[in-house]
């Protein structure tokens, strides 16, 4: 078995400066559920719950191993969260087929954040070529 991991921390001040800029932003980076969601947590709630999701993208990019690049956007990989609150990661689009194509089977998303910082781990596992 293979272990593919991928993390990303932001400042939310950063952060927030790149929501100011306009919907244009968000609608590019994030899925109209992600909106959603995320605006109905508040003011203060909402800019963590933006830069959490936007770190839990970035981690599941770097988990892949291409980045947001090689027709991958930020489209393809939606955060939600389960009825129990734990947050899960969707994938579609190219994002989708790498993640088959790398024979990854699993995924696991942790995510956290405080004033300041915001922050994503993410964990694909994925079966070894090498093993039968």
């Amino acid at each position: 078995m293979e272990i593919h991991c991928g993390v990303d921390l932001i400042e939310l001040d950063r952060f927030e400066k790149a929501l100011s800029m306009g919907d244009s932003f968000k609608n590019r980076v994030f899925t109209p559920a992600e909106i959603a969601y995320c605006e109905a947590r508040g003011k203060s709630g909402s800019l963590q719950s933006y830069a959490v999701r936007f770190c839990a993208k970035e981690a599941v990019a770097k988990a892949l191993g291409t980045g947001i690049a090689k027709g991958i956007s930020f489209q393809d990989i939606e955060i939600s969260n389960k009825e129990n609150g734990k947050p899960e990661v969707i994938l579609s689009g190219e994002a989708l087929k790498t993640f088959k194509a790398m024979g990854a089977f699993s995924i696991d998303v942790s995510l956290t954040h405080s004033r300041d910082y915001a922050m994503a781990q993410v964990v694909f596992l994925a079966k070894d070529p090498n093993e039968e």
